[in-house]
């Protein structure tokens, strides 16, 4: 990838040696963007979120824009040609996508693919040293997670996960609360993240399609999943679930309604549920002195909340997609700044590990499994 930026400023010139000095400046990314404009993102699958979500966002941020596109529809290439005023040379298919490696208006690629192809086309985005957007569920289990982030630091770009929750204000109140434990003890936390669905879906469908990382907990639960572990402040260290299917014509070999309940070590439980047969969307921790939720905790917008002081959390963020605007800003800020994202790979690696544990306690029948440890 070709570099360009203006000189630092003396403050910028002083840290930058303090950081030669002390080594750690040799650990950060090296891909970088032109300090002078906003990176240049490109889409990688043109489905529904990326089409009416990603790409009105972009056009709402202040430090990335809309500079490519990847497809294998060429059909779908000239409609956003045309609607975006992407040029020829930032478009590419699937076969010729590392080639993108030569292409300097295109700093980062943002995987926005099945899950199953988060992992082959974040190791060919990295070794092409383009910087790594992906969305959730970052990989199909722990393993393949781990293969990203190595990718990721060996050519030294960064890797970000779509969690949009960790950028939302309210969400991030949560958060803080696990700190600050204003109502004393956490006891208990309950997630749920579901919708009824797929009633008539067409049969290539690849979230009915376990090959491809179908089914409710891959889809749904990890909102549930990254919310236990976010509201709690910590890492499960065990895990019950049951897989159930109220649809069997619907669903076959994935699940419909995933329920599972995670173990902390400080004795607190989390009782999360995600479906694609039931409308659910609670985020609720009860403490021993009172309690705090969020409702919808996990909506595009209108994420609302209450807790039993009376204090409220209301809605602060616009209409849709700012939430998804919000998301590219900082990570593109946090690579132009050349530090870290707020939502790292290892945190989606971290929900990987529960998630093969939720699998295998399902697969036993509900067996208790503990999550292997980091």
């Amino acid at each position: 990838m070709s570099v360009e930026h203006s000189s630092p400023d003396p403050s910028r010139r002083r840290l930058l040696a303090a950081l030669g000095a002390s080594g750690i400046a040799s650990m950060l990314p090296m891909a970088r963007a032109r300090a002078s404009r906003p990176l240049g993102v490109a889409l990688v699958g043109l489905g529904y979120y990326s089409r009416d979500l990603l790409a009105p966002a972009l056009q709402m941020t202040r430090h990335c824009r809309l500079a490519g596109i990847v497809t294998g529809t060429p059909a779908k290439a000239e409609e956003w040609q045309r609607r975006h005023g992407i040029p020829d040379r930032n478009v590419y298919d699937y076969t010729g996508f590392d080639r993108i490696a030569d292409n300097p208006d295109i700093d980062v690629v943002y995987v926005v693919l099945p899950n199953h192809l988060h992992k082959p086309f974040t190791l060919r985005a990295a070794a092409a040293g383009k910087h790594v957007w992906c969305e959730k569920p970052m990989a199909m289990d722990a393993a393949e997670a781990l293969a990203m982030i190595d990718a990721c630091r060996q050519h030294r770009v960064h890797l970000a996960i779509g969690y949009r929750m960790q950028h939302e204000p309210n969400t991030q109140a949560v958060m803080a609360l696990a700190a600050s434990r204003p109502f004393g003890r956490l006891q208990r936390i309950r997630a749920e993240a579901g919708f009824h669905g797929f009633d008539g879906a067409s049969g290539d469908n690849w979230r009915l399609d376990a090959a491809r990382g179908g089914g409710a907990m891959y889809d749904m639960g990890v909102y549930a999943l990254n919310a236990a572990r976010y509201t709690a402040g910590a890492e499960p260290i065990a895990v019950t679930a049951t897989s159930s299917i109220q649809r069997p014509g619907i669903f076959r070999g994935i699940d419909e309604t995933m329920r599972f309940r995670l173990e902390f070590r400080d004795g607190v439980t989390a009782d999360c549920a995600t479906s694609f047969g039931e409308n659910m969307n609670q985020l609720r921790a009860d403490c021993a002195d009172g309690w705090y939720e969020l409702s919808p905790f996990q909506a595009y917008e209108g994420v609302r909340g209450e807790a039993s002081d009376g204090r409220r959390f209301d809605a602060v963020i616009g209409a849709t997609p700012a939430q998804q605007a919000r998301q590219m800003d900082a990570d593109a800020l946090a690579i132009l700044e050349r530090r870290a994202p707020r939502v790292p790979g290892e945190e989606g690696w971290r929900d990987m590990r529960a998630l093969d544990a939720i699998f295998a306690s399902a697969r036993a029948g509900g067996k208790r499994v503990e999550i292997a440890a980091g």
